[in-house]
């Protein structure tokens, strides 16, 4: 099974396609407005995706920030954890 995503990977992988240091990530910045196109945007979703994230440009697109971002990929990998834990038993 692959690493899980955490939020520092996250703001790391975010701050490297932004030109900043992690910690400069606002969490609340609107992904456009930060400096983000669609080229950036598939570049992060084929990352998560190795993480073993269901997620696609579409998905992220219209959100209004990386937190709404965060709280997807979480929410996704979360369930995707919980339905390999129940397939164990």
């Amino acid at each position: 099974m692959p690493e899980p995503l955490t939020l520092q990977q996250f703001r790391a992988d975010l701050a490297e396609l932004l030109y900043q240091e992690p910690e400069e990530v606002d969490l609340d910045d609107n992904p456009v407005g930060a400096g983000l196109d669609s080229l950036r945007l598939v570049t992060l979703t084929e990352r998560w995706q190795e993480h073993g994230i269901d997620v696609s440009f579409i998905d992220l697109a219209d959100l209004p920030s990386f937190q709404h971002w965060w709280q997807l990929l979480d929410g996704r990998q979360r369930a995707r954890q919980e339905a390999g834990h129940h397939g164990d038993t």
